[in-house]
């Protein structure tokens, strides 16, 4: 062979070597996530699930895609949405703080890793065998909310010592966390001497609709229920409470940052951060089978002084002294 085609193969084998080892790096792994608003009202629940997979391991765009999925408040798009995540066959499914998204996810395959967040029991709903060991394709995290619709109402109490009759709403679509929130709502308030009146809302048009209505009914205060699809919409809960002048209490924290009066229950944001670091920890080859749900253990009572002033109220300085956070 002369030397000038001895050079030439030479170099055409390296140009072709950067192709080879490109076609040789193994795909990108994609996470689906599915949130039941918009990207604009998903706020600081994906910044905390990127840095629950910043812990994992994982950053966005340089190891792993994230595969986003917006409900835009229709909770009858689950299954569709997930369907859609698994024709597209992603490695995880994260379903974040979310029941109904989480069983639509369970129904629609056993095989993809799931990661959710659901405020009931897991076992219950069929999502793991335990949750100490899942035996399955699922895992997450377990925070309470309806069990702690005593201690709300109760905070609610001492925020307004002149209140006898005490608006509930609720999500009818949200059927599972609903009953048992109504179950324990109704069995505190018998201990604490209050009437209770049930006020239904899963649109937009709904919870305008039951802000009428109790204001005609002249609720004295109001105890909005746990839902996803609530959480989208704290700004107008927080809006309609002020036009109608009911003070009101919440599941969590992002409410009172919208300008609700006051919340109790767990971090949402640190729950879609246990989310983000589980889903890393699958991406590297844990199982959800053998990955224990996590069960929240810290609560936090977060109050407005603002929004208490504009409806008139003054803050117990003990309940003051309680809040985790007082935003003024």
């Amino acid at each position: 062979m002369k030397r000038r085609d001895f050079v030439t193969l030479l170099g055409g084998a390296a140009a072709a070597w950067p192709l080879a080892a490109r076609a040789q790096q193994p795909a990108m792994p994609v996470i689906g996530f599915i949130y039941v608003g918009s990207a604009a009202t998903s706020g600081s629940h994906v910044a905390a699930f990127r840095e629950g997979l910043n812990e994992s391991g994982y950053i966005e765009g340089h190891n792993v895609t994230i595969a986003y999925r917006w409900a835009e408040g229709r909770q009858d798009r689950y299954p569709e949405l997930v369907a859609d995540l698994i024709r597209q066959k992603v490695s995880v499914i994260a379903t974040g703080a979310n029941t109904l998204a989480s069983r639509a996810a369970k129904a629609a395959t056993s095989t993809i890793p799931i990661v959710f967040g659901v405020a009931d029991d897991p076992v219950k709903l069929g999502l793991v065998a335990s949750l100490a060991s899942p035996g399955g394709n699922a895992t997450g995290i377990n925070f309470f909310f309806a069990e702690l619709a005593a201690k709300r109402l109760g905070l609610l109490r001492e925020m307004v010592p002149s209140a006898t009759r005490v608006g509930v709403l609720i999500n009818p679509v949200n059927a599972t966390t609903t009953e048992s929130t109504v179950k324990d709502v109704q069995a505190a308030a018998g201990a604490l001497g209050l009437q209770i009146q049930i006020f239904n809302a899963g649109t937009v048009r709904e919870i305008d609709s039951a802000f009428a209505s109790l204001g005609r009914e002249r609720v004295d205060a109001l105890f909005v229920g746990p839902d996803p699809f609530f959480s989208t919409r704290r700004v107008q809960l927080a809006v309609a409470a002020a036009r109608h002048a009911v003070p009101a209490t919440y599941s969590q924290r992002d409410y009172i940052e919208a300008g609700g009066l006051m919340s109790y229950g767990v971090n949402v944001a640190d729950a879609y951060r246990h989310i983000g670091v589980y889903a890393g920890r699958i991406l590297k080859g844990e199982k959800p089978a053998d990955l224990p749900v996590v069960q929240s253990s810290k609560f936090e009572l977060v109050i407005n002084v603002q929004t208490a002033r504009t409806l008139g109220l003054d803050v117990p300085p003990p309940l003051l002294a309680l809040a985790d956070e007082v935003i003024e």
